[in-house]
């Protein structure tokens, strides 16, 4: 779970990919969308990988429970 990150100064508080400005709402509003890991990858967060997506998802599976 060290690739998602939360601080004050960035996005007021919101969970975070480790690195970048990118919020875990962002990542898990694109998979609603339908999007496929690679699809928001190549078209959106090219700076991304895989296994942040997998973070993004793993973090709020963590808040359900």
């Amino acid at each position: 779970m060290n690739k998602i990150v939360v601080n004050s100064q960035i996005h007021f508080g919101k969970p975070c990919i480790a690195g970048t400005r990118i919020t875990v709402q962002n990542i898990l509003e694109l998979l609603n969308e339908g999007l496929s890991f690679e699809e928001i990858i190549r078209d959106y967060y090219p700076e991304l990988q895989i296994e942040d997506i997998r973070a993004c998802i793993q973090y709020a599976i963590a808040l359900a429970n």
